[in-house]
């Protein structure tokens, strides 16, 4: 994964990527999304090797925004319907080109993102456009680690992974 050595930001979808893309919806009408604890640490170790951390998502959710202030993701956009506008003020903000970014997507409103990115990703329960858009698939599914794999992906491929664990173990 040649693609991954120059990675400088990894942008997530959440519902079907950081989460299983269920919503819950209680009979007050109050929204529940479950989060996979290893792919929290997956973002936790991106940040901590000096990888940059984003969410792009269409949707507004409590649930989501308190998920990314807990993980101390700098770069939260929610209820965005162009998924390029707030990336390209990103690129210019961190100073990177699409060369240097990673996105993770599972549906159709990721494939704009997916074709200007360097290492576009599909979770592995994608649908079919997205995987066959995707340089690389998870094996694990969209809130079942896929986050976590992406991140020991990148970081391994970058020579980052041995000095993470020793720092933290």
């Amino acid at each position: 994964m040649d693609k991954a050595r120059n990675i400088k930001l990894v942008i997530l979808d959440v519902d079907g990527v950081m989460t299983d893309g269920k919503i819950v919806i209680d009979d007050n009408g109050l929204e529940q999304r479950n989060f996979d604890i290893k792919d929290g640490m997956g973002v936790v170790v991106l940040q901590m090797s000096g990888i940059d951390v984003a969410i792009i998502t269409s949707k507004k959710s409590g649930s989501v925004r308190h998920r990314a202030e807990e993980l101390k993701i700098k770069h939260f956009h929610e209820g965005i319907k162009k998924k390029t506008e707030p990336y390209e003020v990103m690129l210019k903000e961190l100073n990177i080109t699409d060369a240097e970014v990673c996105y993770v997507g599972d549906d159709l409103v990721d494939l704009s993102m997916m074709k200007r990115v360097g290492l576009p990703v599909a979770v592995a329960d994608a649908v079919a456009d997205v995987r066959d858009a995707a340089e690389y698939v998870t094996q694990a599914k969209g809130g079942h680690g896929a986050v976590r794999e992406v991140a020991e992906l990148i970081l391994k491929t970058q020579g980052k992974w041995d000095k993470l664990l020793a720092k933290i173990s």
